[in-house]
């Protein structure tokens, strides 16, 4: 078990459906890391930006950003993670995938795709539960719009840490900093974050806001970051046992089923 798990938080802005320049610009952030990170965490679609054009941007689980991240994870000791566009057969999922040197260890498909951008139409629903173990912490994995929905991410299974990624645009990044806490709050775990920066091809604009809460609610990083840049924290696992211990709002969860 490792009480304390250190957590960086990459926040950038992204090239349009263009991975071999997302990722050498991705390395220059990866460079400066601290090497004593545990978790190394990149934006929602990491390598292409929030497009529907998944014919062209998606790649397998044996492409060359999951080999990219296998070899950074390795290189830097730790586990690298991010969402990406993957065709498996006829299907096109927006996946998030936990990396390390030994390679894939997580995977999880977004559940909500965001019908506003009829992400839907190009991407198929996940229906997995995104929960994978490290050095004794469990963790739930999550990705953008799945934040609107709650019961989804509802901690019914003892989940330590929840995270998401994201492309969260700047006309809605009240409801990413207030929805962040609720789930911190609700499901008395740490809550991760991870959103980009910059504007996209579509016009839209990005402004980071990663950040990290406690099992209380409480903000750990710094209050709206929007510059690029890493965002790190220290996760406790002794402090989150003890607010667990004192306030046992868990323990009067509903139960319930999941279509």
């Amino acid at each position: 078990m490792t009480s304390n798990l250190k957590i960086s938080l990459i926040q950038l802005p992204l090239f349009w459906e263009n991975a071999l320049k997302n990722r050498a610009y991705i390395e220059k952030h990866l460079n400066s890391l601290d090497k004593n990170s545990n978790v190394v965490l990149l934006p929602e679609m990491f390598n292409s930006g929030f497009t529907m054009n998944a014919r062209k941007v998606s790649e397998t689980m044996t492409g060359p950003s999951i080999l990219w991240m296998k070899s950074w994870a390795e290189k830097l000791n730790t586990l690298l993670g991010g969402s990406l566009a993957i065709k498996e057969g006829e299907n096109f999922y927006n996946r998030f995938v936990i990396v390390s040197s030994e390679g894939v260890i997580a995977r999880y498909d977004k559940r909500h795709t965001f019908t506003l951008a009829e992400e839907n139409k190009s991407y198929t629903s996940g229906n997995d539960l995104g929960l994978f173990k490290y050095q004794g912490w469990k963790i739930c994995l999550r990705i953008c719009y799945d934040l609107r929905f709650p019961v989804w991410s509802r901690n019914t299974t003892d989940y330590d840490l929840l995270i998401f990624v994201a492309n969260w645009p700047v006309d809605r990044i009240s409801a990413w900093d207030t929805l962040l806490r609720a789930r911190a709050i609700e499901n008395m775990c740490y809550v991760v974050g991870v959103n980009r920066t910059g504007k996209d091809f579509k016009g839209l604009n990005y402004p980071g806001h990663s950040s990290v809460y406690d099992p209380m609610g409480e903000l750990i990083t710094p209050e709206n970051f929007i510059k690029e840049g890493v965002v790190e924290a220290i996760l406790d696992y002794s402090e989150l046992e003890g607010c667990r211990k004192q306030f046992r709002f868990l323990e009067d969860r509903d139960n319930f089923d999941l279509c």
